[in-house]
């Protein structure tokens, strides 16, 4: 019998995550019994690689985050100046050099100049640093979603603590969609000024870059960081990072395909999911109507489509349908309202696609009143997983 290690008061799992200087793992607090992830780094590569100063500890002075934060503009800026979006910034991801000066990181999840495509939808990163907008599943600006993560670096910065942070990703998110926080007493007039400037829920209306560099609070002291003609370059380093680049980052997908559903990557899947609270993926009494409704099918993506016409037609629900999503609109049960529903079709494994069925208007008890009566039509289609085997659980909890 394996012997199970612990950390103070919580007992860990397995790797879940695992990069160059630590691991994440699965863990559980014994007190509590609740479940969390830990990030274990590796005390010998931070050693070794001289890493200790970027491991920071508690907030910094408003004057060294403006540093920084000036830095990592820079970075930003250059980055977005050649059609590269990061999509992942945080403060894990910034290094300092030989000299203190701030370096990005962690290209991985970044989108790089593609044709034909104007708005990101790959819905990834860092939940407590996402904007808004990559949230709503609608298309975001790739340069505005940047900003709004390094607004949410320089509150960390100052702050020693994250301006959005819950237990559970659908309180988080709620908070971050209607930017609900505050800033401490201790940050100066203008440096809560620009973050809220930056920490605007609305894309448009956010501060540009542009915007960050003309204002006062971010000028004072501002020395733009240029190469040193003695700074070391280690090119191997640098290949490492971008030698085959073409085939490693995230691949968008354009809005107008018309080959395919959307293809929904993990972290999208675990967003649609009740959060992280893993407990309920072994509760099976929870209550109907707070379950998300959603259903698997391993038909074909066309045949999915046809298939929800066919039953909202014999509903008597109106029908549009374009880049296999599907509005149903209708009269509510009363005649006193009208009554729609947004079903959507990805990719979330080979010969494997999930239904996303959302109200969009009308009751929702009588929307949950639909959904069973719809789901007992197209049950052919719908694709229910054995009990006992290792994906089971998980599909229960995103489906009715």
């Amino acid at each position: 019998m394996a012997v199970k290690r612990k950390v103070g008061k919580y007992e860990l799992g397995r790797t879940i995550g695992e990069g160059t200087f630590a691991k994440v793992k699965f863990a559980q607090n014994t007190e509590t019994g609740d479940n969390v992830a830990i990030k274990v780094l590796a005390k010998r590569s931070v050693l070794k690689h001289k890493m200790v100063d970027q491991v920071h500890q508690g907030r910094l002075s408003e004057n060294e985050s403006r540093r920084y934060f000036q830095q990592l503009i820079d970075a930003v800026s250059h980055c977005h100046s050649k059609g590269v979006y990061h999509r992942d910034l945080k403060p894990e991801n910034l290094l300092l050099d030989s000299n203190g000066n701030l370096k990005v990181s962690d290209f991985g999840l970044s989108a790089l100049p593609q044709q034909g495509v104007e708005l990101l939808h790959t819905t990834c990163g860092t939940p407590n640093y996402l904007a808004p907008e990559v949230l709503s599943h609608r298309g975001y600006d790739g340069a505005a979603a940047d900003l709004w993560s390094c607004g949410v670096i320089l509150y960390v910065l100052m702050a020693g603590y994250l301006p959005f942070d819950e237990t559970d990703l659908p309180s988080l998110y709620n908070k971050i969609s209607a930017a609900q926080f505050s800033c401490p007493l201790w940050f100066s007039p203008p440096a809560t000024s620009l973050i809220h400037k930056i920490l605007d829920p609305n894309p448009e209306t956010r501060i540009k870059i542009d915007g960050i560099k003309r204002d006062q609070w971010f000028r004072k002291n501002y020395v733009p960081v240029s190469p040193r003609e003695d700074e070391v370059v280690n090119l191997d380093d640098v290949r490492a990072v971008f030698d085959d680049i073409e085939d490693k980052y995230v691949n968008e997908e354009s809005r107008n395909n018309e080959d395919g559903p959307l293809i929904m990557n993990a972290f999208e899947m675990i967003t649609l999911s009740q959060g992280l609270n893993l407990s309920a993926l072994f509760d099976r009494r929870q209550d109907y109507i707070k379950r998300q409704t959603r259903f698997f099918s391993r038909q074909p993506a066309k045949v999915i489509i046809s298939s929800i016409e066919a039953a909202a037609g014999s509903l008597g629900l109106k029908v549009h349908t374009r880049n296999y999503k599907t509005r149903l609109e209708g009269v509510s049960a009363n005649r006193a309202s009208q009554f729609a529903v947004v079903l959507e079709v990805f990719e979330v494994a080979p010969s494997l696609f999930m239904v996303d069925v959302r109200k969009a208007a009308g009751d929702t008890l009588e929307y949950h009143k639909f959904y069973k009566n719809f789901c007992a039509i197209i049950d052919k289609i719908i694709w229910r997983p054995k009990e006992g085997t290792a994906n089971s659980a998980l599909l229960r909890t995103m489906t009715c």
